[in-house]
């Protein structure tokens, strides 16, 4: 059994307002659509229990109540759950974050989009996060259909790199990472988005990053959404989570 991380903090980013989901998100934002018999955000809450993670923040902002609801509803496993609800207009991911940074810690601290699928271990996240010497490390993938051109490249010694470098091969970020917590100790909670943040610090060397070749997924759209439910439906042998068996 996997010992419980004690120091270990996730953030699971869940405040979008979900349009490209639509019509599914017009009454449920989208972490708790469910997938194979469980909302998607619950997933991501039991591959963190399993890697021993203890502390996990939410941000919530679209329909936060439901997400706060469920959370309260949670039967107790372990895991001490916070939610932030940031009001009717989300924070975006930087602003989302640097209003967490009291929950969040001093340490390292995980962070993972809400709205992806990845088979990776979070046991992975966890050795990164304790183990990591750049103030951060993302994990990145290759590039799905609608996002070609990608979001970095890999440079000498594992490092990040811009596109504006040349790369020899580009690739996505996964919305998985490690950040050590001091890098956003000088951003202030308004909202703002996170990718112009990973790009400064990537210019100025201070960024890992390391290729998945599993299994990822985006779970932006309702035909990707559907996507993942077949495969996590046929990767059970038809058996949902909730136990129940389907057809």
């Amino acid at each position: 059994m996997t010992q419980p991380c004690v120091d270990c903090v996730a953030m699971i980013l869940a405040a979008g307002k979900g349009t490209r989901m639509r019509p599914l998100t017009d009454h449920c934002p989208k972490p708790l659509l469910p997938v194979n018999g469980q909302p998607l955000i619950e997933w991501h809450l039991q591959k963190l229990k399993a890697a021993g993670v203890t502390q996990v923040v939410i941000n919530a902002s679209y329909l936060a109540h439901q997400i706060e609801d469920y959370i309260a509803q949670r039967s107790a496993d372990g895991l001490n759950i916070q939610v932030i609800n940031e009001g009717e207009e989300p924070l975006e991911t930087a602003g989302g974050i640097a209003n967490a940074k009291a929950l969040l810690g001093a340490n390292p601290f995980i962070l993972i989009n809400g709205d992806v699928w990845v088979d990776l271990d979070y046991r992975h996240l966890v050795t990164r996060a304790q183990t990591e010497e750049a103030s951060g490390c993302l994990i990145l993938v290759s590039n799905p259909e609608h996002n070609t051109r990608g979001d970095f490249g890999i440079g000498q010694s594992g490092r990040l790199v811009n596109l504006s470098c040349e790369p020899d091969a580009t690739y996505t970020y996964s919305g998985l990472a490690v950040f050590d917590s001091a890098l956003f100790e000088s951003l202030s909670s308004e909202a703002g988005a996170l990718g112009p943040h990973l790009r400064r610090w990537a210019d100025d060397g201070r960024l890992s990053a390391e290729v998945f070749d599993g299994y990822w997924l985006d779970v932006g759209t309702p035909e990707r959404l559907a996507e993942l439910d077949e495969k996590l439906l046929s990767d059970s042998g038809g058996i949902q989570a909730d136990g129940c068996r389907h057809g």
